[in-house]
């Protein structure tokens, strides 16, 4: 072969080559895709330290597929016959090790649950429950917050979606991107690409989603309500807090053991006072990391073939409609605790019953302190915030139940 041959083979296989081929325009249009999501994560900052990963999985799998099977970093096809029960290699790890490339053998992690339940570990360390041990009511707010999950899959349902596509769509009312994605990655993992984009697209726009649904569903005197200061919550409260809660739900409901039990594993960490450095790196390195290794794998599953479909499009709008819900749901029962207690409860921290904390906290007590600027309801907020992040792993649990097999 001379030298005008071999560089005549060399373009003629090279993905811009490919770009022209069968479905090579739909892996372009996911790589300009990335290029948006790129800009969103770095320029808008909408959550980028997973927006960012998540957008260059996309572009790495998109741009490596069209340099063929053997180039590419992520291998759809591999994933199929790994689901696939007809198929040699159903639930065969090994064949995706020995086949598989880069982002195949990361994305193992998160087929078999570890990243987010490691992230659970990391939240869990971060994350204080003082606000929801003072003030156990919360709880009721951080449950009606998950309205839009159980409305959502509904929708999906009425749509045509199966039940475990439907349970999968339905979680992305609860705001929690890592429960999403064991959610999804058990029931339906098909839809993994699109549903991590649209629950971590929802929590990043929550300044710009929930206002509006504040200022339409309270009126100004409910908004302007002070609340008393809450309680000291004691050492030795903190530290039964979480083993009382593993023991309860996990209980109830065994399919929550990953999330709940990584969740206050971490939080325990942080509480016992006793093991700092292991806090420590559950707060910092392992999230880091995990969260590294998540966002690309995630990413990478969204291939042109499987994303640029009807189905994308509606789970990008049921997402919505869960969110905006599950917000309505937290304000109209804080609605409601407003005239119970005879209006110390001032209804706005009912939106922060959604799980993204502590940015649905920051927006409650943004939008109360508008309208009395002496009005500080941040650590009232957190109480259902929290109680939010339990509540999305309850309903996750119970959903993988009805629908897991």
């Amino acid at each position: 072969m001379n030298i005008f041959e071999s560089l005549g083979k060399l373009v003629n296989e090279s993905g811009f080559a490919m770009m022209m081929t069968g479905d090579g325009w739909k892996n372009l249009v996911m790589i300009l895709i990335a290029c948006v999501l790129l800009y969103l994560g770095i320029k808008k900052q909408y959550e980028p330290l997973l927006m960012v990963g998540i957008a260059m999985g996309c572009l790495l799998a998109n741009a490596s597929a069209l340099g063929g099977f053997s180039n590419a970093l992520y291998h759809q096809e591999l994933w199929d016959s790994f689901l696939n029960e007809s198929s040699e290699y159903y639930h065969d790890y090994g064949h995706i090790l020995a086949q598989g490339g880069l982002i195949d053998i990361l994305y193992i992690g998160v087929k078999a649950g570890v990243y987010p339940c490691l992230i659970f570990i990391g939240i869990g360390a971060m994350t204080d429950f003082g606000p929801l041990i003072s003030n156990p009511t919360s709880l009721l707010l951080g449950a009606a917050a998950q309205f839009g999950v159980f409305l959502a899959f509904f929708g999906a349902t009425f749509l045509g979606f199966n039940g475990n596509e439907a349970a999968s769509i339905g979680i992305i009312g609860g705001a929690d991107g890592p429960t999403a994605i064991l959610t999804t990655t058990k029931l339906a993992p098909h839809l993994l690409g699109p549903i991590a984009v649209a629950a971590y697209s929802y929590m990043a726009l929550i300044p710009m989603i929930q206002p509006p649904l504040m200022m339409a569903l309270t009126t100004k005197k409910e908004r302007a309500v002070k609340m008393e200061q809450l309680r000291q919550v004691s050492k030795t409260e903190k530290i039964l807090f979480p083993i009382v809660v593993a023991i309860f739900v996990i209980l109830l409901l065994p399919s929550t053991a990953p999330l709940i039990g990584c969740l206050m594993f971490g939080n325990l960490l942080k509480e016992t006072g006793v093991t700092e450095r292991l806090s420590d790196v559950a707060q910092n390195a392992l999230m880091n990391i995990v969260t590294l290794f998540l966002g690309i794998s995630v990413g990478a599953t969204m291939v042109g073939s499987n994303f640029l479909n009807w189905e994308t499009i509606w789970i990008v709008v049921l997402g919505l409609v869960a969110f905006g819900c599950s917000t309505i749901g937290g304000l109209l029962v804080g609605k409601l605790m407003y005239k119970l207690s005879g209006g110390k409860i001032n209804p706005l921290i009912g939106s922060a019953g959604v799980s993204a904390v502590p940015m649905a906290a920051r927006v409650s007590q943004k939008v109360g302190q508008k309208e009395n600027p002496s009005n500080f309801l941040l650590m009232h907020a957190m109480g259902p915030n929290v109680a939010g992040v339990i509540g999305s792993a309850i309903a996750a649990g119970f959903l993988m139940s009805m629908f897991g097999g």
